[in-house]
């Protein structure tokens, strides 16, 4: 994404979770161009494996809670999983299809410079597929990662200098061997752990707090003013209003 780090005061980047899903469904194309229309400075999206190692959009582990149908994502190849009939003509996407969005979108006249695809990654497993995914298309310039350890030092094997937050639900920072090896560009907390002197303990160590899940205007003003480097929320509407307002005022 840009700077690792901005000062308190100043406007953070917009980041729509899993695209914008107050009016779409999560993780759909139709979600990721919701977010980009809105305004969106990154759309994070979940990454999970079929059984033939396809990396696709999806957040759980099986389809019941999204698409009411209780299998494991695992279980279906793509060709299974493209056959699929869901309601509304809606379906489940690979990071192929989302990363051609995204190179399409950067073309457009008026589009965000720099807007990047933020693939969350919670498990190491589908690391490697999803940088492959990213590769083949040449799109290294369009993403960033993020995820709890153990994936990003996935992440880490395969993409040495791809920008990347260290999902982090600690009060405490990461001791420094950690970053070091991982070279967080973020820390990425829940909005709840984020006080001031996380902000400044952050940038005293080079890096930007970038926290989740902020969806109520007074949090989000709150961590404006903490200085936080990037807000992740449902309502990116909301949330790039708010920034916009701010920005306007000169960051007050």
């Amino acid at each position: 994404m840009t700077q690792p780090t901005t000062p308190a005061g100043s406007t953070p980047l917009a980041v729509a979770h899993r695209g914008d899903p107050y009016r779409h469904r999560e993780n759909t194309l139709a979600a990721i161009s919701g977010a980009l229309a809105a305004g969106a400075d990154a759309v994070e999206v979940d990454v999970q494996l079929t059984r033939d190692r396809v990396p696709v959009l999806l957040h759980d582990q099986t389809l019941k809670r999204l698409w009411q149908l209780d299998r494991p994502i695992g279980a279906l190849t793509s060709t299974q999983l493209a056959a699929q009939k869901f309601a509304g003509g809606l379906r489940v996407p690979t990071l192929t299809e989302a990363l051609k969005l995204f190179a399409e979108a950067g073309q457009t006249e008026g589009a965000r410079p720099g807007v990047r695809l933020l693939i969350d990654l919670d498990e190491p497993g589908p690391a490697r597929a999803a940088w492959e995914a990213v590769t083949a298309l040449g799109a290294e310039e369009l993403v960033a990662f993020c995820g709890p350890a153990p994936a990003m030092f996935a992440v880490r094997e395969v993409a040495p200098r791809t920008p990347i937050s260290l999902t982090w639900q600690r009060p405490e920072l990461p001791v420094r061997p950690l970053l070091d090896d991982l070279r967080p560009r973020y820390l990425n907390p829940p909005f709840g752990l984020v006080d001031r002197r996380l902000v400044e303990r952050a940038a005293e160590a080079g890096l930007g707090v970038a926290t989740w899940t902020v969806d109520l205007r007074r949090t989000m003003r709150r961590m404006c003013e903490l200085g936080v480097a990037s807000v992740t929320t449902n309502r990116i509407d909301i949330l790039r209003q708010e920034l916009d307002r701010r920005g306007a005022r000169g960051g007050k």
